[in-house]
């Protein structure tokens, strides 16, 4: 043991005991609820101080061993490439049923300890190829310290500055009581359940969780390594309707386009992040400094491929060594992986999960607005909080230190419209309410506006939710608005029947009533706040695009299941070709015409949906989500995961500086016609990249 193995305990254990100590906070209308105390959380008041902590480090919360090389990557390896140390957190064991046996083979025994080890075994071999290294490099393995006297394994492997962290906490995917254990704590006041050990492990004796000490124990891990970037799963995955049987054997819980294990490990995660934050800033400390990331899961089987062939197979080449093979000579006697998901296995399985990656909450990050006096304002979703950065002085491309809008806790995507004045309005979904064991979770459609061009908001305000009930209202995507030449601003989210649900303000303020967008939806749905049959059984996906073409009609495009399609003035209009991810669009050159640019799913060459005389555009072969302006001017990401932007004809690549985090901004200066792309850091810093004049 090593002084920085006995200092990192005792950094946790402190931790998370003070936050079990802490004085309790309120949080308008959100509770993680500690018993006895009162409800915890952190003040949505503005003004806080904001953490300048610039050493960037990643930690996701996965519910299995996989989770993160089937549903977060690409994204992960990007940061890792970049150098960004990261930390896997597993909150179960992932022993199943305890048979590490290959697929068409005869079952082998059952043994749930050695099973756990050899996926634990598996992920160190996927790893260390992804550092490089060869991936049977050992790797140092130690009992690291939590909270209440609990312990986790803590495996660490460091290779050419960069680092990776692998910590198990071992939860039980099952009990005597409950087919799932981990959602059933989720929802239990009273269960307690044992950590299944693992053969080989160095911790050496079993703990037990209740639901606030899993809460309490992750919220330590985050006040502990102070990540600026968190990867989470979905905790409010889609309502799914269909076959039930078919549903339990891809294992996906009855009703919902996920595993309950990852909808409940999503939940518990989100709760200790509140936790995180209500204890950094109790008693006046800064708000933490980081940005969040929450992946869709099983949901990737139902809806198009996004990943291109290039982005494909580096992703699931991370599977092989972490599915590895029973004639590997690996060194550990309970296994060398995860044998069924060996091979080629997970491109031929048949659910296709590594064939997409999709965020929960898409959206650029951050939005961009300008100022009166020339220079760039930032506006992002930082430690849960509204954050604006300022540019020092106009075209500087230097930030200034953030200033603390709150309104949290906030999911990751904004959404803006700026008046006609000049004006900035804001809008996002806050959790204001996430308490579990049958308590509320609800989400709720938040507005910040500018009292004056470039100055200062008015506080706060809700504007409810588009769902009747908890259960549907959480299922309510990124808010996506437009301001229409005629003074009105049009409000869009996707509802919980995967059609879009739009909310509209007058010219002089005044917010209308929540109404669906006709034929959008899904038939079998109950319809958003219009009662039942609304839905034409083409759903859409999240990361809707809004804008206002040259005869000054409001647009919106939304990618289905089988065709992008597109609402005129809030009536159906005719639909697009099938694209895998959200789509770009901007007037084209007749008033009526509107340029789409898309790619189709599983191809990462652009596609370009003309109106009248819209040229094709060059090559710009990537992936995920793109930007567009008149031009064309394009921005997305290459195969490789860098910004690129297509201006003036010139393709530009921006191969230095950090690395994006979520979907990176399309911004045009008035001054000269120049564009330039905004993105997050993995630092929790935005950073402004302006590609070179042809002529420079």
């Amino acid at each position: 043991m090593d002084n920085r193995t006995v200092a990192r305990r005792t950094l946790l254990a402190g931790v998370a005991g003070g936050a079990a100590a802490a004085a309790s906070l309120t949080l308008a209308g959100c509770s993680v609820p500690v018993p006895p105390a009162p409800v915890r959380s952190a003040d949505p008041a503005p003004g806080r101080p904001i953490a300048t902590n610039r050493r960037a480090l990643l930690l996701q919360v996965a519910a299995h061993p996989d989770d993160d090389l089937f549903f977060m990557n690409p994204d992960t390896q990007r940061l890792l490439d970049a150098g960004v140390p990261v930390v896997s957190v597993y909150v179960t064991a992932g022993e199943h049923n305890g048979r590490n046996g290959l697929p068409g083979k005869p079952p082998v025994s059952v043994d749930k300890a050695a099973y756990s080890a050899a996926r634990h075994q598996g992920l160190r071999q996927a790893y260390a190829e992804a550092l490089g290294l060869n991936k049977f490099t050992a790797w140092q393995r130690r009992s690291l310290g939590l909270a209440g006297g609990r312990h986790a394994e803590a495996d660490t492997l460091e290779h050419a500055g960069r680092r990776v962290e692998l910590v198990f906490l071992n939860l039980p995917m099952h009990h005597p009581r409950h087919s799932m254990a981990v959602p059933a704590l989720w929802e239990d006041r009273a269960l307690e359940l044992r950590t299944q050990l693992s053969a080989g492990s160095p911790v050496l004796r079993s703990d037990t969780y209740d639901h606030d000490r899993l809460v309490e124990v992750l919220a330590g891990l985050f006040a502990a390594y102070r990540p600026t970037v968190v990867h989470t799963l979905d905790p409010d995955p889609d309502i799914q309707h269909g076959n039930l049987a078919a549903a339990r054997r891809d294992s996906e819980q009855p009703g919902y386009s996920d595993h309950g294990d990852h909808t409940a490990v999503a939940c518990f995660t989100w709760a200790a992040l509140l936790r995180w934050v209500a204890d950094a800033t109790a008693g006046g400390g800064p708000v933490p400094a980081f940005t969040t990331t929450a992946f869709r899961g099983y949901y990737n089987r139902h809806w198009p491929k996004n990943l291109p062939p290039r982005v494909l197979a580096e992703k699931a080449a991370h599977l092989v060594p972490y599915g590895g093979d029973p004639s590997w000579d690996c060194g550990d006697p309970s296994g060398c992986g995860d044998y069924g998901q060996g091979g080629g296995r997970p491109l031929t399985n048949r659910k296709g999960w590594v064939r997409a990656t999709h965020h929960r909450w898409p959206g650029a990050r951050p939005v961009l607005a300008g100022e009166p006096d020339g220079r760039l304002a930032a506006y992002g979703v930082l430690g849960l909080r509204m954050a604006r950065w300022r540019e020092t002085a106009p075209r500087s491309g230097v930030w200034g230190e953030p200033t603390d809008l709150g309104g949290g806790p906030l999911t990751p995507a904004l959404g803006q419209a700026i008046l006609g004045d000049g004006r900035l309005l804001l809008f996002g979904v806050r959790i204001s309410a996430l308490s579990g064991r049958g308590g509320p979770d609800r989400r709720e459609v938040v507005l910040l506006e500018q009292r004056s061009t470039g100055g200062e908001f008015s506080a706060w305000r809700g504007l409810g939710n588009p769902e009747r009930g908890d259960d549907r209202g959480r299922r309510i995507g990124a808010p996506v608005a437009v301001a229409a030449p005629d003074g009105r601003v049009h409000l869009f989210v996707r509802n919980a029947d995967k059609g879009v649900s739009t909310r509209v303000r007058s010219a002089d303020g005044a917010w209308g009533p929540w109404r669906t967008l006709p034929g959008s939806g899904e038939a079998s749905g109950t319809g958003s706040g219009e009662g039942p049959g609304k839905g034409s059984g083409e759903g859409v996906q999240d990361g809707l695009t809004a804008l206002v073409d040259g005869a000054g009609r409001v647009r919106l495009l939304a990618a289905g299941r089988t065709a992008v399609r597109q609402w005129v003035d809030g009536s159906p209009a005719a639909p697009l070709p099938l694209a895998g991810d959200p789509v770009a669009a901007v007037p084209g050159p007749g008033p009526r015409d509107l340029a789409v640019y898309y790619r189709a799913p599983a191809e990462g060459r652009l596609r370009v949906a003309p109106g009248a005389g819209v040229r094709p555009v060059p090559a710009f072969e990537g992936y995920g989500a793109l930007a567009a302006a008149p031009g064309p001017v394009l921005l997305g990401l290459d195969d490789h995961g860098r910004v690129q932007l297509h201006h003036n004809g010139r393709l530009s690549v921006r191969t230095r500086g950090a690395t994006p985090v979520g979907d990176t901004a399309l911004w045009m200066e008035s001054a000269g016609g120049g564009a330039l792309a905004v993105g997050m850091g993995a630092d929790a810093r935005p950073w402004i990249w302006r590609p070179p004049s042809p002529s420079a």
